[in-house]
């Protein structure tokens, strides 16, 4: 089965208001989809609406109401977009990762739905040379902060393949609008203030479009585990200055410290080579100085205008890095 011939599918799906759920949506409904979206705030529903879902308010650590949500729903496919990142908690997004996936798997099942296509993050593979592969091993010995982090992943996954058909995306560092890598976010302001520091440590990103056009194609993927990154993981020597000069940020200090080599990227060939997936982004060299068109948006709220089935601004939403040695990443 590929996707090109997934259609008319009902789906769930858990963080409909978040940075990428909110993308995945109009690709989904343009896709022939219908989609139910979840979202904790009220005031999130109508914005859900207008893209094309119909929204269900509940929380996913709620396990009895989201069981019931997801049943009303009818899905035949579940799909998991859920962060907490709203206030840089790493352990609160790994909490979210254990109890909301599990609770969301187990509500998928006792709804008789045997699909489900999760997102997850490509930098907690064990340390190593050169970009990392979908078949390496999680790095559940990583010291803290990184080992919570990792286990929180490792549960969701684990979680995820408790059902029939499973797709895991293991995602590089979002960058665009909505995320902590763009002219208005968490990373834009640190390089401006002269914290984002250039160092040896490796990185893959991936643009948020990129990432919600392969959680659509993943509708029609093989089970399993897949690297969802662009062509070029980079030091933050490379990328750090390329993404300052974006964002209207000076140069970045540089770092002379050694790589960790837990910071290594991802290599995406089996999304590209084995799946079909084409990021319209090859490389962050292409997609940094398309930030610098969205510098002067003005703050409109949680949602904005949706033009040729893109949401062109949104605020709230994150994606997270993980700090190495305790610096900016």
């Amino acid at each position: 089965m590929t996707s090109k011939n997934v259609s008319g599918l009902r789906i769930f799906l858990a963080g409909g208001a978040g940075v990428l759920g909110r993308r995945v949506i109009p690709l989904l409904v343009a896709a022939g989809h219908t989609v139910v979206a979840t979202t904790r705030h009220a005031a999130r529903t109508g914005p859900l609406r207008d893209l094309g879902a119909t929204p269900a308010l509940v929380d996913v650590l709620d396990a009895a109401a989201l069981t019931e949500a997801v049943r009303e729903s009818g899905a035949e496919v579940v799909m998991h977009q859920l962060t907490d990142l709203a206030g840089g908690d790493l352990a609160a997004n790994a909490a979210l990762r254990r109890d909301g996936t599990r609770n969301l798997v187990d509500a998928a099942r006792a709804a008789g739905v045997r699909r489900i296509v999760a997102q997850s993050i490509c930098w907690t593979y064990v340390p190593g040379a050169g970009p990392a592969r979908e078949g390496e091993l999680l790095d559940l010995g990583a010291p803290e902060p990184r080992r919570s982090t990792v286990a929180g992943v490792a549960a969701l996954e684990s979680a995820v393949a408790e059902l029939p058909e499973w797709v895991v995306l293991r995602y590089g560092l979002l960058y665009g609008p909505g995320t902590w890598f763009e002219p208005r976010g968490l990373r834009a302001a640190e390089a401006r203030e002269g914290k984002l520091v250039a160092g040896a440590d490796v990185t893959s990103f991936v643009h948020v479009d990129d990432a919600a056009a392969a959680a659509v194609a993943a509708l029609g993927w093989p089970a399993g585990h897949v690297n969802v990154c662009d062509d070029e993981p980079a030091a933050g020597l490379d990328w750090a200055p390329a993404f300052c000069r974006a964002v209207g940020a000076p140069a970045p200090p540089v770092s002379g410290a050694p790589a960790n080599p837990a910071a290594r990227g991802a290599d995406n060939r089996h999304a590209r080579r084995d799946l079909g997936w084409t990021p319209a982004y090859p490389s962050w060299r292409e997609g940094f100085p398309a930030l610098a068109s969205d510098r002067d948006i003005p703050d409109t709220g949680y949602f904005g205008t949706i033009s040729n089935g893109r949401v062109e601004h949104y605020r709230g939403g994150h994606d997270e890095s993980i700090p190495v040695r305790g610096k900016a990443r």
